[in-house]
């Protein structure tokens, strides 16, 4: 009798998984994005963050375009690797948070704007940031949108998360490039 209820209890989780697996596979499989060079003003989640490096821009965007050394300075990055040149139309590898990223470049203009998108697990963010400079100084303007069905079902984690990252991002920039100058 016993084994019979453990049997039935058994079979019901199962049941359950094989079922909220199917519905995971399914919001993946169907799900759609627009990519773009700016971010989505309609997309649950968006940040927009700036900061003034006291560098020049052609030495920020240089540090900032070194996709490949991105995690000797924004240690919250694991793995960064480019697929090829710099522009637009590159893909680039990296982690961020736990998830593993594989991000287009949408827009590269020298020292004045990079923009990529690219998927993630229940996500699709859209990441544009523009540089300018006044006085040997270069003020960065970053811009993110966030969407997915995960996004949406945990929005306010995604949004606090996202702040977070995005404000490190550029702390971690501008340490990099205010050395030796």
């Amino acid at each position: 009798m016993k084994s019979k209820s453990v049997q039935n209890t058994l079979v019901s989780i199962f049941s359950l998984l094989a079922i909220t697996a199917s519905g995971v596979f399914g919001l993946e499989y169907c799900s759609s994005y627009k990519t773009s060079k700016t971010i989505h003003l309609d997309a649950p989640v968006i940040t927009r963050k700036s900061i003034v490096i006291n560098a020049p821009i052609e030495k920020v965007y240089r540090i900032f375009s070194d996709v490949d050394h991105w995690d000797k300075w924004q240690h919250e990055i694991v793995a960064p690797k480019i697929n090829g040149a710099f522009q637009v139309g590159t893909s680039f590898d990296w982690k961020s948070n736990g998830l593993t990223i594989t991000s287009t470049l949408q827009t590269v203009e020298t020292n004045k704007m990079v923009g990529w998108s690219g998927p993630a697990f229940g996500a699709f963010a859209i990441h544009t940031w523009y540089f300018t400079e006044e006085n040997d100084r270069t003020t960065i303007h970053v811009d993110e949108s966030m969407e997915g069905w995960l996004v949406r079902l945990l929005q306010s984690k995604f949004q606090l998360s996202l702040d977070r990252s995005i404000e490190y991002w550029l702390n971690a920039l501008k340490r990099e490039s205010e050395k030796n100058h």
